[in-house]
Formats: structure tokens, sequence, C-alpha cells
């Protein structure tokens, strides 16, 4: 049994040796240096891509702010505006200024 465990020492540091050569030599692979290349461009564009949509979401907002909200705000005082008229003439017995009801003919 001692013999067998120095023989797989033996093989462990050579087999080291050998590994660590594959090791270095699939590291220094014109594949894996390709491939690190590769990553790294993706990482760069990763980072404008987020950076460029973080820009977009910022003009897309205030836009919205400066812009919509005083429309959204505008429209809803005109149909509060209208609804106090149709109001008005109802009271005030008038026809209805509002939009046209259907109404089925008389037989």
């Amino acid at each position: 049994m001692a013999s067998s465990s120095g023989k797989r020492s033996s093989v462990r540091k050579s087999g080291s040796n050998g590994g660590d050569r594959i090791l270095s030599r699939i590291i220094e692979s014109s594949v894996v240096k390709k491939g690190k290349s590769a990553a790294s461009d993706v990482g760069y564009v990763a980072k404008r891509l987020i950076k460029s949509t973080g820009k977009a979401a910022w003009i897309a907002a205030t836009t919205f702010i400066v812009l919509g909200i005083p429309l959204i705000i505008e429209m809803d005082r005109e149909a509060q505006f209208n609804e106090a008229a149709m109001q008005e003439a109802s009271l005030l017995g008038g026809a209805p200024t509002g939009p046209p009801v259907f109404m089925p003919q008389p037989k």
C-alpha cells in the first residue's frame, strides 16, 4: 500500500507540471484571447447602452413633465367647464349642449 501511494504522489507531481503546461497553453491560446476581447467589448457596449438608455429616459420624463402634465390639466379643466355648462343649461331649461343622445323614433 505504501508503494502505491508513493506512485500516486509521483504521478500527481508530474501531472501537476503537465497540468500547468496545459493550463498555460489554454490561457495563451488565440481562442481564449479572442473570447476575453469579445467579453471586454460586450461589457463596454453594455455600459454605453445603459448610459444612453438613462439619458433617453431622463429626456422622456422631463418632456412629459413640461408638456404632458399641463396638457392633462388643461383637458381636465375643459371637461369640468363643459360639464358645468351642461348642468347650467339643464337648470335653465335650454336644450342640452352635450353630445347627442340616441333616442328611438316613436311609432
